[in-house]
């Protein structure tokens, strides 16, 4: 479980190819050291389980199912990931509740810029369209966000200058894809 509060950017060190399965090396940086073999780490949204480390590079596995589903399959060496630990019992809960269970790709369709604010646009898929609503919570790539609109096909949501500085978004472009997950409360309760 996690809450969607970015706490690094991460770089992919090397990917390695096996038969259904990529092993990314990411370099953690300073939260390597608060990092285990066997713990959950959201990378840009995606829950994924250390498998090794070695000084600051945790490594990952990407099974068949989380390479054909996440974002996380267009990624390079070199590539930047959104990372976060797993919330600890007892601390901050500052954006919502995450799983890192990604519900789909989304493909940014618009980018708005003003002063001191950005506007994202994102496509939707009918399936999903049911969890969208104004003021609702969102995980883009990892990260908490308030859908600002919603319209038969898209979202919107609109990010401040912090956010674009500490997370992957600040360096994303029309045409590129994220990760969403969408609330699990409101999953709860359109399924009672």
């Amino acid at each position: 479980m996690f809450t969607g509060i970015i706490e690094q950017i991460g770089t992919i060190k090397r990917i390695d190819s096996k038969k259904n399965l990529l092993v990314f090396g990411i370099d953690l940086g300073p939260l390597a050291k608060n990092i285990r073999v066997g713990n959950s780490v959201s990378v840009s949204g995606v829950c994924l389980t250390v498998t090794s480390k070695k000084a600051t590079v945790a490594t990952f596995d990407l099974m068949k199912e989380t390479i054909e589903r996440t974002s996380l399959r267009s990624l390079g060496v070199g590539g930047h990931v959104n990372l976060e630990l797993a919330l600890k019992v007892g601390g901050r809960l500052g954006g919502h509740f995450v799983t890192g269970h990604v519900d789909e790709v989304a493909v940014i369709k618009h980018i708005v810029h003003e002063k001191n604010w950005v506007a994202f646009r994102l496509g939707m898929t009918q399936e999903n369209r049911k969890y969208f609503a104004p003021k609702a919570s969102v995980t883009v790539d990892g990260i908490s966000l308030t859908i600002g609109k919603t319209g038969k096909d898209y979202f919107e949501v609109y990010l401040i200058p912090h956010t674009l500085k500490v997370t992957t978004l600040g360096g994303k472009k029309t045409g590129d894809c994220v990760n969403i997950e969408t609330d699990i409360l409101a999953k709860y309760l359109f399924n009672l």
